[in-house]
């Protein structure tokens, strides 16, 4: 009954994550813990469901992407893809696994998972970032090796400083309980945003100069820089906010945190990947109508 009352009893918000063990049980009692504990049930629903979906739809298009590549043969969209793939399926592990969070004995598991994860992510943003300059669709081994060594050179330095902060000085980056002990933790998530801001502030301010020709000239380029330098904008905000006390600036975080995980992914695929796809349909139909037309199947129209 007690464990009935903590799940009927969370408030569904953005708030602080509890630091209380989640209660296990029956089979009943562990899904409704995982659902409704830690960060509480709207927040674990608008987490879990569009990562889901997501992979749901990759995995329905699969088969006529893989198709799509091999025709290509872009050695940039053949791997960018395969990385799209491994970091979906583990956002949608680290969506899912939110309890871990919360649950006594799984710190290191979630440290892991939370690692993998945004460094992950963080590599698909560098790396597009990178290609943003090399025009619409750069090709090659020599482009797509010193676009990936630069993001892997920035990434891994990345992950050796949480490294560091989380196993070393035993600071809590990825779990949100006693935020207002950790005062270190949220200058240095400042420091990460404001790197981010600064990098898609830049490349924003350029569309507007003359230095805008080195960019594609593109409205889907142009949309996501915009849509990821307001959300790292809001992100860098909330992190100074909460470094000073302000209970709204977690409450923030987390809302960006949320809009970062369900959706960028879908958001770079929609960018980067899907009009490479739609694109070869085209290619494949101006063929098909080429031929069609040199078999005369148009004649009559001309009669």
């Amino acid at each position: 009954m007690r464990a009935l009352e903590e799940v009927t009893g969370v408030p569904l918000s953005l708030s602080p994550v509890s630091n209380s063990p989640v209660e296990v049980g029956n089979n009943g009692s562990r899904f409704s813990g995982w659902l409704f504990d830690c960060h509480g049930f709207w927040y674990n629903v608008a987490l879990i469901l569009p990562s889901f979906l997501f992979v749901v739809y990759l995995a329905l298009q699969a088969r006529k992407s893989l198709t799509k590549l091999s025709y290509g043969r872009s050695h940039i969209m053949i791997a960018y893809y395969g990385l799209l793939w491994l970091v979906s399926v583990l956002n949608l592990a680290w969506c899912c696994l939110q309890t871990w969070e919360c649950t006594p004995g799984k710190d290191f598991s979630w440290n892991l998972l939370s690692l993998f994860t945004t460094s992950g992510m963080l590599f698909l943003e560098i790396s597009l970032v990178a290609f943003l300059f090399q025009g619409n669709y750069a090709s090659g081994l020599e482009a797509l090796t010193r676009t990936f060594v630069v993001s892997g050179v920035i990434v891994c330095a990345d992950i050796l400083l949480k490294t560091i902060y989380i196993f070393s000085f035993g600071i809590p980056l990825f779990i949100g309980h006693d935020e207002t002990k950790y005062q270190v933790k949220w200058g240095l998530w400042v420091v990460h945003k404001l790197l981010l801001t600064t990098v898609y502030g830049v490349i924003f301010f350029m569309y507007h100069t003359k230095w805008r020709e080195r960019l594609p000239a593109r409205p889907a380029f142009y949309n996501y820089i915009s849509v990821m330098l307001l959300l790292n904008a809001l992100a860098l905000f909330a992190c100074a906010i909460v470094g000073n006390g302000a209970g709204f600036g977690f409450w923030l975080y987390n809302f960006t945190t949320v809009c970062y995980h369900s959706f960028y992914l879908p958001l770079l695929y929609i960018t980067f990947l899907a009009d490479f796809f739609q694109e070869e349909d085209l290619h494949l139909e101006n063929a098909y109508y080429s031929e069609m037309k040199d078999a005369g199947f148009f004649d009559a129209d001309w009669d």
